[in-house]
C-alpha cells in the first residue's frame, strides 16, 4: 500500500499527467481538495473508489484516513492543488506517514503560476527585463512568514512575482509593491486557471485591487506582478538565438 501525493495542477481534468491519471484509476481511495478542484478530475478515478473531500478536514483527520487505508491495504491517491512542491502541506503529511511506517511517493503537477502564465500567454522571464521568478505568498490568516522573506525585498530585485494565497490582501500588497515596481507596473490575476469558470483580470498595481474587488474574488487565484507581463513588452533577442552564436 502506498500514499501517492499527486499534483492536480490548476484543477482541470485534462491537465493531469499520464502518471497521475494512471494512479487515480488504480487507487481505491482518493483524497482531494474540493475547494480548488474541478469535479471532472474525479472522473479519472476508478468506479466505486472512495472519494474524500479534505476541505473541511484538519491534518489529524487526513492522516487518520490515510492510516485507515493503509490498514485496509488500499493505495491512496492524495490529490494536491497545483504541484506538491508548493504550499501543499506535503512535508507535514509525509513526516507523519514516516512515523507510522506508511510508504508514500510524489507525482508532480502543473503549478498554478505556470497555468496562470499560460492563459495570459505570458513568458515570465524576458531577456534583460526579468530573468527570475519569485514564488511566494502573503501572510493573513496563515502561518507566519520567515523574518527574512519580505515582499518588498523580493520586489526590489525586479523579478516577476507570483503570489499565492494572497487574493484577499490584493489592495494592501499592490500598494506595497508599487513602492518598488512603480504604480504603472503590470499586474494580472487569474482565477481558476484552465477551469470552466476561469477569470482573467489585467491591470497595473494602481487598479488591480479594484478589479479584484469588483469580481468578488476570495480564493483560488494567483497574482502575477512584473514588467514581463506587459501585453506588448519590448525585449532584446536572447543569446540563445543570437545569429552570431548560431553561425559558430
Amino acid at each position: 500500500m502506498t500514499v501517492h501525493f499527486i499534483g492536480a495542477g490548476p484543477g482541470a481534468a485534462d491537465l493531469l499527467t499520464v502518471r497521475a491519471v494512471e494512479l487515480l484509476r488504480s487507487s481505491p481511495v482518493c483524497l482531494y481538495p474540493g475547494t480548488y478542484l474541478d469535479p471532472a478530475v474525479l472522473a479519472h478515478c476508478a468506479p466505486g473508489a472512495e472519494l474524500v473531500d479534505t476541505q473541511r478536514l484538519d491534518l489529524d483527520a487526513i492522516v487518520a484516513r490515510l492510516s485507515a487505508a493503509h490498514d485496509e491495504g488500499a493505495d491512496v491517491a492524495r490529490l494536491c492543488s497545483g504541484d506538491p512542491s508548493l504550499y501543499s502541506a506535503l512535508t507535514e503529511q509525509a513526516r507523519r506517514l514516516d512515523q507510522l511506517g506508511i510508504p508514500w511517493d510524489v507525482t508532480p503537477g502543473v503549478p498554478a503560476y505556470a497555468a496562470a502564465a499560460a492563459v495570459l500567454g505570458a513568458e515570465l522571464t524576458v531577456p534583460e527585463l526579468a530573468q527570475s521568478v519569485v514564488l511566494t505568498r502573503a501572510q493573513a490568516r496563515s502561518t507566519a512568514m520567515p523574518a527574512g522573506e519580505r515582499l518588498r525585498a523580493f520586489a526590489a530585485t525586479g523579478a516577476t512575482l507570483a503570489l499565492h494565497l494572497a487574493i484577499t490582501r490584493t489592495e494592501e500588497l499592490a500598494a506595497e509593491l508599487a513602492k518598488e515596481y512603480g504604480p504603472d507596473c503590470p499586474a494580472a490575476v487569474v482565477y481558476r486557471a484552465s477551469q470552466p469558470d476561469q477569470l482573467i483580470l489585467r491591470g497595473t498595481l494602481t487598479d488591480i485591487a479594484t478589479r479584484v474587488e469588483r469580481a468578488g474574488l476570495r480564493q483560488a487565484a494567483v497574482i502575477l506582478v512584473g514588467r514581463a507581463l506587459a501585453p506588448a513588452v519590448e525585449c532584446v533577442q536572447s543569446h540563445l538565438y543570437d545569429p552570431a552564436r548560431t553561425r559558430r
